[in-house]
């Protein structure tokens, strides 16, 4: 064991919601560390996703985007066989779609409700379910790494939707290391809290409202996209052979904020 296990050299992973943020922080690391990346999000104008694979071939690996939805079963489907024509299978999974549609339980309404358990919990399913069964034809093992988040063990307010979804994922993760253990195919979860990405920091878009954020965190600072990025590389990378079923929480300390003791 050692540093050559982090490497993905002549892997082939397949990201899930890869045009901005996370999932293109999780895609060009991956090519750094020597993987093939397939890109795959349900909004393809703009050019995002585009730039996102020619990223990664200026890495100097093969790429491939395309455009599907996630909670749509022959999208999927034909996403996959896409991948699997193109580099001959998949090793890696990475889905990291997360709507965010703010409300209490109280108020959502069910469009927004189905809309939120239909891309985080069931697309995460559909994408999972075809490409477990194509990781177990191939015979050579494999890493699923799901996009949770702390709020489906800490709830936040306004967000209950989402943390409900985001606890289906750690739940769904685990069925899936069960089931898919004996064929070498491994399953994590991800749950990061505040992440300095476009998406967030529209939310926290005012230098008074990251302070009150920031003063929440031991460590002082909003997470970068990179670093969950590097979270998601351990866990495909044979550096974590024996690591299946749990979720890493990735939030600076701030879970035991409440444990801390007051300034003097």
């Amino acid at each position: 064991m050692g540093i050559h296990d982090f490497y993905l050299t002549d892997k082939v992973a397949f990201i899930v919601g890869a045009r901005r943020g996370l999932g293109k922080a999780m895609a060009l690391a991956f090519a750094e560390a020597g993987a093939d990346v397939a890109v795959a999000d349900v909004v393809l104008e703009g050019g995002e996703l585009e730039a996102v694979a020619d990223g990664v071939r200026k890495l100097g690996r093969r790429s491939l985007f395309m455009q599907f939805d996630i909670t749509k079963k022959a999208d999927v489907e034909k996403a996959v066989q896409r991948v699997v024509g193109e580099f001959g299978g998949i090793d890696i999974l990475v889905n990291t779609p997360a709507p965010v549609t703010p409300g209490s339980l109280l108020d959502i309404s069910e469009e927004d409700w189905d809309k939120m358990i239909d891309i985080s919990l069931k697309g995460y399913f559909l994408t999972s379910q075809l490409v477990g069964k194509q990781m177990v034809r191939q015979g050579r093992g494999g890493s699923i790494i799901n996009l949770s988040s702390r709020s489906y063990i800490r709830p936040r307010e306004r967000r209950g939707a989402y943390g409900i979804a985001k606890a289906g994922v750690v739940t769904l993760t685990g069925q899936l290391a069960m089931e898919l253990g004996p064929y070498d195919i491994r399953a994590n979860a991800i749950a990061p809290s505040v992440v300095r990405t476009e998406r967030a920091m529209a939310v926290f878009a005012s230098p008074e409202r990251q302070k009150m954020v920031e003063a929440e965190i031991p460590l002082g600072r909003i997470a970068e996209p990179e670093e969950i990025a590097d979270v998601a590389l351990f866990l495909a990378s044979d550096a974590a052979s024996y690591v299946s079923g749990v979720t890493i929480i990735v939030d600076g300390g701030s879970m035991w904020v409440g444990a801390r003791n007051p300034p003097k």
